[in-house]
């Protein structure tokens, strides 16, 4: 089977004095998701997964709309930080030159909730569970930056830490999966769909 690990489109900037932020998709994070579906239309998918997060499952909305899909909510690819009380888009904090940007670069742990180990365990066996129902068929999963870190880390055996790449909004990261647990990464970063747009892709790559 082909699973699609598709990082979610541009958030807007949330900051609360308390209860968690979950913030939607700016208007550029909907035109980017728009894109991604159109770019995928070609392709058959048989089943549309998401995290429970609003800026994931809206990225998820027009790829299972143009096939009558529903939308499966899966817990356990949900962000790292998930609870927290603020998000800020990344490209905003190395515009600002914020430390925080740097303490992200470094990889630094910032969630109390869980330790690395636990939160690489709770992905890996989330998509495992997916692929394990699904042989033959094309999965899309709408996640996040770090989801799609902790797979890969998983898949190329490397060790368990802070991510490393940067993955780019609505990019497509393929794995070809066996039951047999064979893992082969196709493709990683994919974003043709948003060359030429104008909207943002993230903090390297430019559209």
């Amino acid at each position: 089977m082909e699973l699609l690990l598709i990082r979610h489109g541009l958030p807007v900037r949330r900051e609360l004095t308390e209860g968690i932020a979950d913030p939607e998709l700016s208007s550029a994070g909907l035109a980017q998701a728009e894109h991604l579906a159109d770019y995928l239309a070609s392709e058959t998918i048989d089943a549309v997964y998401t995290s429970p997060l609003r800026r994931a499952f809206q990225t998820a909305e027009p790829i299972a709309s143009r096939r009558g899909l529903d939308i499966t909510l899966v817990d356990g690819v949900a962000e790292w930080d998930r609870n927290s009380s603020e998000y800020i888009p990344i490209e905003e904090l190395k515009q600002a030159n914020d430390p925080r940007y740097l303490e992200l670069m470094r990889g630094d742990w910032t969630t109390q909730e869980e330790t690395p180990d636990e939160f690489s365990a709770r992905v890996v066996g989330s998509l495992d569970a997916i692929i394990e129902a699904h042989a033959g068929q094309r999965i899309a999963v709408s996640c996040h930056g770090g989801v799609i870190n902790a797979y890969l880390t998983h898949v190329l055996g490397l060790p368990v830490g802070p991510g490393f790449f940067y993955p780019n909004y609505t990019s497509i990261h393929r794995v070809a999966a066996s039951r047999g647990g064979h893992r082969s990464i196709v493709t990683v970063n994919e974003t043709a769909h948003l060359r030429g747009t104008g909207l943002p892709m993230g903090v390297v790559q430019q559209s």
